[in-house]
Protein backbone atom coordinates (compact mmCIF):
# COMPACT_ATOMS: atom_id res chain seq x y z
CA UNK A 1 0.00 0.00 0.00
CA UNK A 2 1.29 3.44 -0.89
CA UNK A 3 4.85 4.46 -1.43
CA UNK A 4 8.03 3.57 0.42
CA UNK A 5 7.16 4.90 3.89
CA UNK A 6 3.91 2.97 4.02
CA UNK A 7 5.55 -0.17 2.62
CA UNK A 8 8.29 0.02 5.26
CA UNK A 9 5.64 0.11 8.02
CA UNK A 10 4.00 -2.94 6.46
CA UNK A 11 7.34 -4.70 6.14
CA UNK A 12 8.04 -4.52 9.86
CA UNK A 13 4.62 -6.02 10.56
CA UNK A 14 5.09 -8.80 8.02
CA UNK A 15 8.51 -9.54 9.51
CA UNK A 16 6.96 -10.00 12.96
CA UNK A 17 4.09 -12.06 11.54
CA UNK A 18 6.39 -14.48 9.73
CA UNK A 19 8.46 -14.91 12.89
CA UNK A 20 5.35 -15.62 14.98
CA UNK A 21 4.24 -18.34 12.54
CA UNK A 22 7.79 -19.78 12.40
CA UNK A 23 7.83 -19.25 8.64
CA UNK A 24 10.52 -18.03 6.30
CA UNK A 25 9.78 -14.52 5.04
CA UNK A 26 10.12 -14.16 1.29
CA UNK A 27 11.46 -10.62 0.92
CA UNK A 28 9.24 -8.88 -1.62
CA UNK A 29 10.48 -6.21 -4.00
CA UNK A 30 9.67 -2.60 -3.18
CA UNK A 31 6.85 -1.22 -5.30
CA UNK A 32 7.70 2.08 -6.97
CA UNK A 33 5.67 4.45 -9.10
CA UNK A 34 7.80 6.40 -11.53
CA UNK A 35 6.81 9.43 -13.54
CA UNK A 36 5.65 8.50 -17.03
CA UNK A 37 5.25 4.80 -16.22
CA UNK A 38 1.74 3.37 -16.46
CA UNK A 39 2.50 0.36 -14.26
CA UNK A 40 4.38 0.07 -10.99
CA UNK A 41 8.03 -0.99 -10.99
CA UNK A 42 9.22 -3.77 -8.67
CA UNK A 43 12.65 -3.07 -7.21
CA UNK A 44 14.51 -5.99 -5.53
CA UNK A 45 14.60 -5.67 -1.74
CA UNK A 46 18.40 -5.75 -1.57
CA UNK A 47 18.74 -2.82 -3.98
CA UNK A 48 18.55 -0.65 -0.88
CA UNK A 49 18.99 -2.89 2.15
CA UNK A 50 21.47 -5.37 3.57
CA UNK A 51 19.78 -8.74 4.00
CA UNK A 52 22.20 -10.18 6.54
CA UNK A 53 20.96 -8.24 9.63
CA UNK A 54 17.43 -9.53 8.99
CA UNK A 55 18.64 -13.13 9.34
CA UNK A 56 19.45 -12.42 12.99
CA UNK A 57 15.70 -12.05 13.62
CA UNK A 58 14.14 -14.61 11.28
CA UNK A 59 14.66 -16.90 8.31
CA UNK A 60 14.50 -14.99 5.03
CA UNK A 61 15.00 -15.40 1.30
CA UNK A 62 14.64 -12.84 -1.49
CA UNK A 63 11.71 -13.17 -3.86
CA UNK A 64 14.11 -13.52 -6.79
CA UNK A 65 16.01 -16.43 -5.21
CA UNK A 66 12.81 -18.10 -4.06
CA UNK A 67 11.18 -18.04 -7.50
CA UNK A 68 14.32 -19.17 -9.32
CA UNK A 69 15.56 -21.89 -6.98
CA UNK A 70 12.77 -23.03 -4.65
CA UNK A 71 9.33 -22.30 -6.10
CA UNK A 72 9.43 -24.93 -8.89
CA UNK A 73 9.59 -27.67 -6.25
CA UNK A 74 7.72 -26.39 -3.19
CA UNK A 75 5.25 -24.06 -4.91
CA UNK A 76 4.35 -25.60 -8.30
CA UNK A 77 2.10 -23.61 -10.60
CA UNK A 78 -1.03 -25.66 -9.91
CA UNK A 79 -0.64 -25.09 -6.15
CA UNK A 80 -0.34 -21.31 -6.17
CA UNK A 81 -3.16 -20.03 -3.98
CA UNK A 82 -3.65 -16.36 -3.16
CA UNK A 83 -4.64 -15.37 0.37
CA UNK A 84 -7.02 -12.56 1.27
CA UNK A 85 -9.32 -11.79 4.18
CA UNK A 86 -12.46 -11.76 2.04
CA UNK A 87 -13.23 -11.81 -1.72
CA UNK A 88 -11.98 -8.73 -3.57
CA UNK A 89 -13.72 -6.92 -6.40
CA UNK A 90 -12.41 -7.98 -9.79
CA UNK A 91 -12.99 -10.16 -12.83
CA UNK A 92 -13.88 -13.29 -10.87
CA UNK A 93 -16.54 -13.98 -8.25
CA UNK A 94 -15.54 -15.43 -4.88
CA UNK A 95 -11.90 -14.74 -5.63
CA UNK A 96 -9.04 -12.74 -4.18
CA UNK A 97 -8.54 -11.31 -7.69
CA UNK A 98 -4.93 -11.08 -6.62
CA UNK A 99 -3.79 -9.58 -9.93
CA UNK A 100 -6.59 -7.07 -10.33
CA UNK A 101 -5.35 -3.49 -10.57
CA UNK A 102 -2.04 -1.70 -10.05
CA UNK A 103 0.31 -2.54 -8.32
CA UNK A 104 -1.20 -6.03 -7.84
CA UNK A 105 -1.03 -7.21 -11.45
CA UNK A 106 2.45 -5.84 -12.23
CA UNK A 107 3.78 -7.14 -8.91
CA UNK A 108 2.93 -10.79 -9.61
CA UNK A 109 3.60 -10.48 -13.36
CA UNK A 110 7.19 -9.51 -12.58
CA UNK A 111 7.67 -13.13 -11.51
CA UNK A 112 5.27 -14.70 -14.03
CA UNK A 113 2.97 -15.85 -11.24
CA UNK A 114 -0.57 -17.01 -12.00
CA UNK A 115 -2.86 -18.17 -9.20
CA UNK A 116 -4.89 -21.37 -9.39
CA UNK A 117 -7.27 -20.46 -6.56
CA UNK A 118 -8.08 -18.28 -3.56
CA UNK A 119 -8.11 -18.80 0.19
CA UNK A 120 -10.11 -16.51 2.47
CA UNK A 121 -8.47 -16.43 5.89
CA UNK A 122 -11.08 -14.29 7.66
CA UNK A 123 -11.92 -13.98 10.54
CA UNK A 124 -8.25 -14.56 11.38
CA UNK A 125 -6.07 -11.45 11.55
CA UNK A 126 -2.34 -10.84 11.73
CA UNK A 127 -1.55 -9.61 15.22
CA UNK A 128 1.73 -11.43 15.84
CA UNK A 129 1.38 -10.85 19.58
CA UNK A 130 -2.01 -12.49 20.00
CA UNK A 131 -1.04 -16.05 20.91
CA UNK A 132 -4.54 -17.44 20.32
CA UNK A 133 -4.69 -16.04 16.79
CA UNK A 134 -1.15 -17.18 16.02
CA UNK A 135 -1.97 -20.74 17.09
CA UNK A 136 -5.07 -20.72 14.91
CA UNK A 137 -2.95 -19.74 11.91
CA UNK A 138 -0.44 -22.49 12.65
CA UNK A 139 -3.14 -25.15 13.07
CA UNK A 140 -5.28 -24.13 10.08
CA UNK A 141 -2.42 -23.56 7.66
CA UNK A 142 0.13 -26.26 8.38
CA UNK A 143 3.33 -25.98 6.31
CA UNK A 144 2.96 -29.55 5.04
CA UNK A 145 -0.31 -28.61 3.32
CA UNK A 146 0.31 -24.89 2.82
CA UNK A 147 4.04 -24.47 2.13
CA UNK A 148 3.56 -20.90 0.92
CA UNK A 149 1.21 -18.19 2.20
CA UNK A 150 0.98 -15.65 -0.63
CA UNK A 151 -1.00 -12.61 0.54
CA UNK A 152 -2.83 -10.22 -1.74
CA UNK A 153 -1.98 -7.44 0.70
CA UNK A 154 0.62 -7.23 3.44
CA UNK A 155 -0.26 -9.23 6.60
CA UNK A 156 0.43 -6.14 8.71
CA UNK A 157 -1.18 -2.94 9.90
CA UNK A 158 -0.58 0.67 8.92
CA UNK A 159 0.77 2.57 10.67
CA UNK A 160 3.24 0.11 12.11
CA UNK A 161 2.11 -1.58 15.33
CA UNK A 162 3.81 -0.13 18.39
CA UNK A 163 5.15 -3.59 19.26
CA UNK A 164 6.96 -3.76 15.89
CA UNK A 165 8.73 -0.40 15.93
CA UNK A 166 11.85 -1.95 17.49
CA UNK A 167 12.29 -4.22 14.46
CA UNK A 168 13.71 -1.22 12.60
CA UNK A 169 17.10 -2.19 14.06
CA UNK A 170 17.24 -5.15 11.67
CA UNK A 171 16.58 -3.00 8.59
CA UNK A 172 19.98 -1.69 7.54
CA UNK A 173 20.95 0.18 4.38
CA UNK A 174 23.36 -1.72 2.16
CA UNK A 175 26.95 -0.64 1.51
CA UNK A 176 26.12 0.95 -1.84
CA UNK A 177 23.49 3.24 -0.32
CA UNK A 178 25.72 4.17 2.61
CA UNK A 179 28.65 4.95 0.30
CA UNK A 180 26.49 7.23 -1.87
CA UNK A 181 25.30 9.09 1.22
CA UNK A 182 28.83 9.44 2.61
CA UNK A 183 30.06 10.80 -0.72
CA UNK A 184 27.31 13.42 -0.85
CA UNK A 185 28.00 14.49 2.73
CA UNK A 186 31.75 14.67 2.05
CA UNK A 187 31.32 16.74 -1.12
CA UNK A 188 28.53 19.04 0.08
CA UNK A 189 28.58 19.19 3.89
CA UNK A 190 32.18 18.67 4.90
CA UNK A 191 33.65 20.39 7.95
CA UNK A 192 30.66 20.71 10.24
CA UNK A 193 27.48 19.11 11.52
CA UNK A 194 24.19 19.30 9.65
CA UNK A 195 20.51 19.67 10.39
CA UNK A 196 18.14 17.42 8.40
CA UNK A 197 14.67 18.67 7.46
CA UNK A 198 11.77 16.82 5.89
CA UNK A 199 9.17 19.07 4.27
CA UNK A 200 5.94 17.43 3.15
CA UNK A 201 4.01 20.04 1.17
CA UNK A 202 2.86 18.69 -2.20
CA UNK A 203 -0.71 19.23 -3.32
CA UNK A 204 -1.74 15.67 -2.42
CA UNK A 205 -0.44 16.32 1.10
CA UNK A 206 -2.27 19.63 1.36
CA UNK A 207 -5.52 17.80 0.57
CA UNK A 208 -4.73 14.98 3.02
CA UNK A 209 -4.13 17.46 5.84
CA UNK A 210 -7.65 18.79 5.39
CA UNK A 211 -8.84 15.61 7.15
CA UNK A 212 -6.84 16.17 10.34
CA UNK A 213 -9.86 17.28 12.35
CA UNK A 214 -11.79 14.09 11.58
CA UNK A 215 -8.80 11.73 11.51
CA UNK A 216 -6.83 12.26 14.70
CA UNK A 217 -4.52 9.31 14.02
CA UNK A 218 -4.01 10.12 10.34
CA UNK A 219 -1.26 8.10 8.65
CA UNK A 220 1.86 8.07 10.89
CA UNK A 221 0.45 10.53 13.46
CA UNK A 222 0.50 7.91 16.29
CA UNK A 223 4.30 8.35 16.43
CA UNK A 224 3.54 11.73 18.01
CA UNK A 225 0.04 11.66 19.51
CA UNK A 226 -0.14 7.95 20.36
CA UNK A 227 -2.37 5.27 18.93
CA UNK A 228 -5.33 6.48 20.99
CA UNK A 229 -4.35 10.15 21.16
CA UNK A 230 -3.05 9.53 24.67
CA UNK A 231 -0.08 11.83 23.97
CA UNK A 232 -1.94 14.74 22.48
CA UNK A 233 -4.19 16.10 19.76
CA UNK A 234 -3.26 16.16 16.09
CA UNK A 235 -3.34 19.70 14.74
CA UNK A 236 -3.25 21.16 11.24
CA UNK A 237 0.15 22.75 11.88
CA UNK A 238 1.62 19.35 12.75
CA UNK A 239 0.51 18.05 9.36
CA UNK A 240 1.10 21.20 7.30
CA UNK A 241 3.04 23.84 9.25
CA UNK A 242 3.26 27.35 7.81
CA UNK A 243 6.54 28.65 6.44
CA UNK A 244 6.75 31.11 9.34
CA UNK A 245 6.32 28.31 11.89
CA UNK A 246 8.95 26.15 10.22
CA UNK A 247 11.52 28.92 9.92
CA UNK A 248 11.12 29.79 13.60
CA UNK A 249 11.55 26.14 14.59
CA UNK A 250 14.66 25.76 12.44
CA UNK A 251 16.19 28.82 14.09
CA UNK A 252 15.51 27.38 17.53
CA UNK A 253 17.21 24.12 16.51
CA UNK A 254 20.27 25.98 15.20
CA UNK A 255 20.57 27.94 18.44
CA UNK A 256 20.41 24.64 20.33
CA UNK A 257 23.16 23.13 18.15
CA UNK A 258 25.63 25.94 17.37
CA UNK A 259 28.14 23.56 15.74
CA UNK A 260 25.76 22.89 12.84
CA UNK A 261 27.07 24.45 9.62
CA UNK A 262 24.70 22.93 7.06
CA UNK A 263 20.99 22.38 6.54
CA UNK A 264 19.95 19.45 4.32
CA UNK A 265 16.39 19.51 2.98
CA UNK A 266 14.31 16.62 1.65
CA UNK A 267 10.86 17.31 0.22
CA UNK A 268 8.18 15.88 -2.02
CA UNK A 269 7.59 19.33 -3.56
CA UNK A 270 8.88 22.67 -2.25
CA UNK A 271 12.29 22.51 -0.57
CA UNK A 272 12.06 26.17 0.49
CA UNK A 273 15.76 26.62 -0.29
CA UNK A 274 15.62 30.36 -0.96
CA UNK A 275 13.35 31.06 2.03
CA UNK A 276 15.71 29.13 4.30
CA UNK A 277 18.82 30.86 2.95
CA UNK A 278 17.30 34.29 3.49
CA UNK A 279 15.91 33.53 6.94
CA UNK A 280 19.07 31.83 8.21
CA UNK A 281 21.69 34.25 6.86
CA UNK A 282 22.68 35.35 10.37
CA UNK A 283 23.46 31.73 11.29
CA UNK A 284 26.04 31.41 8.50
CA UNK A 285 24.84 27.97 7.42
CA UNK A 286 24.76 26.45 3.95
CA UNK A 287 21.38 25.12 2.78
CA UNK A 288 21.49 22.19 0.36
CA UNK A 289 19.51 19.35 -1.24
CA UNK A 290 19.88 16.73 -3.95
CA UNK A 291 19.73 18.18 -7.45
CA UNK A 292 18.01 15.02 -8.66
CA UNK A 293 15.12 13.35 -6.85
CA UNK A 294 16.35 10.38 -4.84
CA UNK A 295 14.05 9.75 -1.87
CA UNK A 296 15.99 6.71 -0.64
CA UNK A 297 19.26 8.63 -0.43
CA UNK A 298 17.30 11.42 1.27
CA UNK A 299 16.35 8.86 3.92
CA UNK A 300 19.92 7.67 4.41
CA UNK A 301 21.25 11.22 4.79
CA UNK A 302 18.44 12.35 7.10
CA UNK A 303 19.26 9.33 9.25
CA UNK A 304 22.86 10.58 9.59
CA UNK A 305 22.06 14.21 10.46
CA UNK A 306 23.22 15.65 13.78
CA UNK A 307 19.62 16.71 14.35
CA UNK A 308 16.40 16.07 12.46
CA UNK A 309 13.02 17.78 12.18
CA UNK A 310 10.28 15.76 10.53
CA UNK A 311 6.54 15.57 9.99
CA UNK A 312 4.39 13.75 12.59
CA UNK A 313 1.91 12.53 9.98
CA UNK A 314 4.38 11.36 7.33
CA UNK A 315 5.46 7.72 7.17
CA UNK A 316 8.60 8.95 5.36
CA UNK A 317 9.52 10.99 8.45
CA UNK A 318 8.51 8.04 10.62
CA UNK A 319 11.10 5.85 8.90
CA UNK A 320 13.81 8.44 9.56
CA UNK A 321 12.76 8.79 13.21
CA UNK A 322 12.88 5.00 13.81
CA UNK A 323 16.22 4.77 12.03
CA UNK A 324 17.66 7.56 14.16
CA UNK A 325 16.25 6.13 17.38
CA UNK A 326 18.17 2.91 16.70
CA UNK A 327 21.37 4.98 16.50
CA UNK A 328 20.46 7.14 19.50
CA UNK A 329 20.32 10.35 17.44
CA UNK A 330 18.04 13.27 18.44
CA UNK A 331 14.93 14.28 16.49
CA UNK A 332 11.84 16.45 16.79
CA UNK A 333 8.69 17.16 14.80
CA UNK A 334 7.14 20.23 13.26
CA UNK A 335 4.83 21.99 15.74
CA UNK A 336 4.99 19.14 18.25
CA UNK A 337 4.77 19.27 21.13
CA UNK A 338 2.75 22.47 21.22
CA UNK A 339 4.90 25.45 22.18
CA UNK A 340 2.03 26.80 24.30
CA UNK A 341 1.69 23.49 26.14
CA UNK A 342 5.45 23.29 26.63
CA UNK A 343 5.61 26.76 28.16
CA UNK A 344 2.64 26.01 30.41
CA UNK A 345 4.29 22.81 31.66
CA UNK A 346 7.46 24.76 32.47
CA UNK A 347 5.62 27.18 34.79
Amino acid sequence: MGRFGNQADHFLGALAFSKALNRTLILPPWVEYRYGEVKSIQVPFDTYFDIKPLTVYNKIVTMETFMQELAPNIWPQDKRISFCYTPRIGDYKKSCNAKSGNPFGPFWDTFNIEFSGSEFYGPLHYDAYNEIIVQRWIIKYRPQEWPVLAFTGAPASFPVQAENVHLQKYLKWNVQMLDKAKLFIKENMNGGGFLGLHLRNGQDWVRACEHVKDSQTLFAAPQCVGYKNEKGTLTSSMCLPTKVEMLKQVKRALKKFPDIKYVFVASDSNHMIEELKKSLKDFHVTVTKFNNSDPHLDLVILGKANYFIGNCVSSFSAFVKRDRDVSGLPSEFWSFPSRKKYKHDEL
